[in-house]
């Protein structure tokens, strides 16, 4: 099975044309060169933390490009792996409908259960992939139909609309109204209103977190926990794993992360950024549910998750955070049959079903 993780990567050196985000291009340009505070030279020169053997030998075997702009962009959209890819041989029954978001367009939603659905099941938001820029609800699917299957939980997955055709809180905000929601129509999905759990990869990981914030702030439903996995958390790239990872090609670069950032925030800075958005500025993390935490430790995100996990632990919260020794960004997604990404993977599950048993 081709995940969305290889069928991303296998993309990303393509070159296509496009009008459409030819403006993003060149703001991420210009952002590039402000958000490195070195020269590039020093930057290319920083000692990595070596890539798992194993994992470097499958990695090879993918054209891999340092950059992101918007023909490559353009490129990259045209694919993805259908949901039926990863439905095949799973007893699950799957229902489409869609959510309005505040400005009026109707969000597609997929909701998936098991074939025999037990009563006050657990809620799996899971939020997608893509750098906020790509990407559909349906991408690494794999991984949370895994906990539909171990802990028959019911998953339901939203397609916020993607930047640079909006900007800002708006797809954090488009995600909120899909755990709003969730909690209205908790009968109907048959479950448990106090057993959501949000969780989501990459930048659905961020968004996780930033809708997580929401419903603290805003009081809306309970979330029993949260799973970021390698989330991408801050729009600033000051961290010394988002300067390792620059100049050579890579799943997800410094210089692809400058473009995906730029492309949500479309020129704001500095106190216009929300927390919600970037979640890594949010002052405090108290009052948060439990939280788990993976990165790989070659890669961008490192620093930043691992961050976030020890102000969550500053403030009194509980989080668990684990570092894959070897791992670059999306390692368990893009190779699952790996025996690091089997170790992540697990470790994921049993964390949840540990959550799961203390709210039984």
């Amino acid at each position: 099975m081709q995940t969305w993780f290889q069928s991303a990567a296998r993309h990303s050196s393509a070159n296509a044309t496009s009008h459409l985000f030819q403006c993003s291009a060149r703001r991420a340009r210009s952002l590039a060169a402000c958000a490195c505070l070195i020269p590039k030279e020093a930057i290319m020169s920083l000692p990595r933390p070596a890539l798992d053997p194993e994992l470097n030998a499958k990695l090879s075997a993918f054209p891999l490009g340092a950059d992101l702009n918007a023909e490559i962009l353009t490129q990259m959209r045209q694919y993805a792996v259908p949901a039926e890819t990863y439905l095949e041989g799973r007893s699950v029954q799957r229902r489409d409908l869609s959510v309005r978001s505040i400005d009026g367009f109707d969000l597609p939603i997929s909701v998936f259960l098991p074939e025999m659905p037990a009563l006050d099941a657990t809620c799996i938001y899971w939020l997608h992939g893509g750098g906020m820029v790509m990407g559909d609800r349906f991408a690494n699917l794999d991984i949370p139909l895994e906990w539909l299957e171990r802990h028959g939980a019911v998953v339901v997955t939203i397609e916020y609309r993607l930047a640079p055709e909006v900007c800002g809180s708006t797809l954090v905000e488009d995600c909120y109204q899909g755990l709003l929601w969730i909690a209205a129509h908790a009968d109907e999905l048959g479950i448990n209103p106090e057993r959501i759990i949000v969780a989501g990869p990459s930048a659905g990981g961020g968004l996780a977190a930033g809708v997580t914030l929401m419903a603290r702030d805003l009081t809306g439903p309970a979330i029993a926990a949260q799973i970021l996995i390698c989330p991408m958390l801050d729009h600033r790239n000051i961290t010394k794993s988002s300067q390792q990872y620059a100049g050579d090609p890579g799943v997800w670069t410094r210089e692809k992360n400058v473009f995906a950032w730029q492309s949500v925030l479309r020129g704001q800075s500095g106190n216009n950024v929300s927390s919600y958005v970037s979640p890594a500025l949010e002052p405090d993390l108290s009052g948060l549910p439990t939280t788990y935490i993976d990165a790989g430790s070659a890669e961008v995100f490192r620093d930043e998750d691992v961050d976030y996990a020890c102000r969550i632990w500053a403030v009194g919260g509980q989080a668990e955070l684990h570092v894959w020794a070897g791992g670059f960004h999306g390692f368990d997604a893009m190779f699952p049959d790996a025996n690091l990404s089997a170790a992540a993977r697990a470790a994921r599950t049993d964390w949840l079903g540990r959550v799961l048993n203390a709210c039984s």
